[in-house]
């Protein structure tokens, strides 16, 4: 079945526009593999539907939101990763062990490389964590005093949060 350069347009930009392409297939009714096959001959003459995919991602939310989507989906696959090793049956304990000491390298990597990229959010995460340890003094340390500084504390982080980050970490 032959579709006119309009449709194809309107598919290109929904994709450009980071619409999965099995919801592009559904709204404009065109088969997923018709889809593919335009994104492949596109890319072939040097109209990357992903570069400009990306392109139009980092333009429109900024580096920091793309950073922070990254390492959101990167703690999401650690932890199932995690999961899946600790209850692999089939695994030795020498192979889960090393399985898991990867793992903790690349989750290592990864927060050094966000720390560098998303200097709002690792100074927000020090700015709360501040915050709680100083809840935690004064619970220990002057307990009649805690109600009145969880008074204080409460807004304040929200405080924090918003002049440092946009949002309640």
């Amino acid at each position: 079945m032959a579709h006119d350069a309009a449709l194809r347009a309107a598919c290109r930009a929904a994709y450009i526009n980071n619409m999965p392409l099995a919801q592009i297939a559904a709204a404009h009714t065109v088969p997923p593999g018709t889809l593919r096959g335009w994104k492949r001959r596109d890319a072939a003459r040097g109209d990357d539907w992903d570069k400009l995919r990306a392109a139009n991602l980092l333009a429109g939310e900024g580096m920091e939101a793309v950073a922070r989507q990254t390492l959101s989906d990167y703690v999401r696959q650690h932890k199932a990763l995690m999961d899946e090793i600790l209850g692999a049956g089939d695994m030795t304990a020498r192979e889960k062990t090393q399985a898991l000491a990867s793992l903790a390298d690349s989750f290592n990597k990864m927060v050094s490389a966000s720390r560098r990229v998303l200097p709002e959010t690792s100074e927000l995460s020090v700015a709360l964590r501040v915050i709680q340890l100083l809840a935690a003094f004064v619970q220990r340390e002057f307990p009649r005093h805690a109600a009145a500084l969880l008074e204080v504390l409460e807004p304040f982080a929200d405080e924090v949060a918003e002049k440092l980050g946009g949002h309640r970490a």
